[in-house]
């Protein structure tokens, strides 16, 4: 009786334990009464109610699909993560990518040597190379680069940066556009998502439990060509893409119209430069017979399309988009030219695919500082529509912002603008007219070897037998061109050179935009976001660096004549047999004043962007029947 008893006081003593700890402490009480953190919203739009200072750094290395550089493992990127504390506690967020080969820096590599024999080889050594100007990651978790942590953070967005394959902290190798890249930077979509493995800095698997699943990339120029190469995979969960100054097709951004095309500023590069230029990963010697292969594989002689360029085209796959596409690219861009981002909208639009766009009239640059508040505004507005589902009117707004050539901004339904008409001028032996003139040969020698087309388009009115410049008289109202123009000339050629190249010029003494910005330091920095100590949150705006001159080159374009029926194969060139030519030029927004006149200029060699041959090539044009067709709106 008594053991029983003994046991039964135990028992009740255990559950009067059990009981005891099953009520809440007061601390936990505390607890459990606390709301689990969540977003705030208010007026359809994501609030700034998260700190930028007390947000949590995290950094991944993210498995990816793909052995690039050849180890017999997977590659790997590193991804550096910035998030709400809150997000510790129970807050799930999206995220904002921006994936780059940028953030480690790179070596100096020389260029290719543009000055050719006339067998068509280089004449002599590589050329060196300006190296180009990344923009460096953080070395630690307080400040990152850019504005994406200020703005965006405290809305309840985690901002993340990518090391893309062969830079930074990644392995494998940079490809320039290949596929490798595109899966690579597509893993932390994965990993987000929760579909990749993923490991801290101490080799310990870890998973984004904070994340929604859900995901946007946005960057500049590598940085934002990298969205829409993953983008185009069709991956689940990014759900918006940003890409500014974007390339869409790695052919036309070394190649045009079957030639070899430098990007401006870059004469000489080509992939396997580019990708030697970004080779900051531990051991790049490992890199070296994949970019061996870049150099073999892309074909410096004869310019043609094929599977190497096919692999880097994103635009057959934007059927497989699922994000919404905010396309944003600058007029006077010569680096990343219009056409990237032009035919990007053209093939959303034919896909369906949901699109908005900016075009403004800077070159290779962020836009944001430009007007500052409405880029913040509508970025805002479309990753919170695509990201968290707010019904904040996103796609119900005009699609397209398009800075006019005075600097005010004009919004409308699409680009070119509705009403735009195709007016053809011929180019007659007289000037530009609407009427064909009398079939005329004309002739020029090819000088551009060694003189630039700056120089062979000013004075059109003057001799020079190295150009064949055709104008209008002096215009009697302002004419717009929004649109592609595109030319159609007979013509033949003698000589070693192939190429063909039209500008287009404004002509008339004004003051225009350049390629250039410069912050406007006369105004007070605006603070767009929260700051961290080094890291201010605040910026100045910027406004459009100018020249006063007596021309500008509005546009241009080029063709290798042996690509005339094809940009996949050459056809052979006869001396002395005249060709019907048909080629665009860039796209461009741009408004020919009253009193000004427009030129179109044609000359061979163009000394900044294609291959030189020896100078002394003869095109002659068959004026009267040749033309150019100007997209003009109302």
């Amino acid at each position: 009786m008594r053991t029983v008893h003994t046991v039964r006081k135990w028992g009740m003593a255990a559950l009067a334990a059990s009981l005891l700890a099953a009520l809440p402490t007061p601390a936990a009480a505390r607890a459990a009464e606390e709301p689990k953190p969540a977003l705030k919203i208010v007026g359809n739009a994501t609030q700034p109610v998260f700190s930028r200072a007390d947000a949590l750094h995290q950094q991944v290395d993210i498995e990816t699909e793909v052995d690039s550089d050849h180890d017999g493992q997977r590659d790997m990127i590193r991804m550096r993560i910035l998030r709400p504390r809150e997000t510790d506690a129970g807050l799930k967020v999206a995220t904002i990518i921006e994936a780059s080969p940028y953030w480690g820096g790179g070596p100096d590599v020389p260029f290719h040597n543009v000055d050719l024999d006339g067998d068509g080889l280089p004449a002599g050594k590589w050329l060196r190379a300006d190296a180009r100007q990344p923009s460096l990651a953080a070395a630690g978790p307080v400040t990152y680069s850019g504005y994406y942590d200020n703005y965006y953070l405290p809305r309840g967005y985690a901002v993340a940066q990518v090391d893309s394959l062969g830079s930074g902290a990644a392995t494998g190798c940079a490809t320039s556009g290949g596929r490798n890249e595109t899966l690579g930077a597509k893993a932390a979509v994965d990993w987000l998502a929760g579909r990749a493995r993923g490991w801290d800095l101490e080799g310990k698997p870890v998973g984004a439990t904070w994340s929604t699943g859900d995901s946007a990339m946005m960057g500049i120029s590598y940085n934002g060509t990298l969205p829409t190469a993953v983008a185009s995979t069709g991956v689940k969960g990014l759900k918006a893409i940003v890409p500014i100054s974007g390339i869409s097709s790695w052919y036309d951004y070394y190649r045009a119209g079957g030639g070899v095309v430098a990007p401006g500023g870059y004469q000489g590069e080509d992939t396997d430069i580019l990708a030697k230029g970004v080779n900051s990963r531990a051991r790049p010697e490992v890199c070296a017979p994949v970019h061996d292969a870049l150099t073999a594989r892309q074909d410096r002689v004869t310019g043609d399309y094929g599977p190497f360029w096919r692999e880097r085209d994103y635009l057959p796959d934007v059927r497989r988009i699922r994000a919404g596409v905010f396309v944003v690219h600058g007029f006077n861009d010569w680096n990343v030219k219009p056409k990237q981002s032009v035919q990007l909208w053209e093939a959303l639009k034919k896909h369906g695919v949901p699109r908005k766009m900016w075009l403004h009239q800077a070159g290779h640059s962020n836009p944001m500082p430009l007007r500052m508040e409405e880029w913040l505004r509508q970025t805002h507005q479309w990753f919170d529509f695509w990201l968290y589902g707010l019904r904040n009117g996103a796609l119900d707004e005009p699609k397209v912002d398009v800075e006019q050539a005075d600097f005010s901004w004009k919004r409308q339904a699409e680009w070119p603008a509705p009403g735009t008409r195709a007016h053809t001028l011929r180019l007659n032996r007289d000037g530009l007219s609407a009427l064909p003139g009398l079939p005329v040969r004309q002739s020029l020698t090819d000088a551009g070897r060694t003189v630039r087309a700056e120089d062979l388009v000013a004075a059109p009115d003057a001799a020079n037998p190295n150009r064949l410049a055709y104008t209008t008289g002096a215009l009697g109202r302002d004419l717009r061109i929004n649109g592609v123009p595109r030319l159609s000339v007979r013509a033949s050629l003698r000589g070693t050179s192939p190429y063909v190249t039209a500008l287009l010029v404004d002509y008339g003494k004004d003051t225009r935009a350049t390629a250039g910005t410069v912050a406007d330091t006369s105004q007070p920095a605006v603070c767009y976001g929260q700051g961290v100590p080094g890291d201010t949150g605040c910026a100045y705006r910027s406004r459009h660096r100018t020249e006063n001159a007596d021309f500008k080159i509005v546009s241009r374009g080029w063709l290798d004549v042996r690509n005339r029926n094809s940009l996949s194969r050459q056809d052979k060139v006869v001396e002395g047999r005249e060709y019907g030519l048909r080629w665009d030029m860039e796209p461009q927004e741009y408004v020919f004043k009253k009193g000004h006149r427009l030129g179109v200029v044609l000359i061979s060699t163009d000394y900044d962007y294609t291959l030189r041959y020896p100078a002394g090539t003869t095109m002659s044009v068959r004026a009267g029947v040749s033309s150019v067709t100007l997209p003009v709106s109302p």
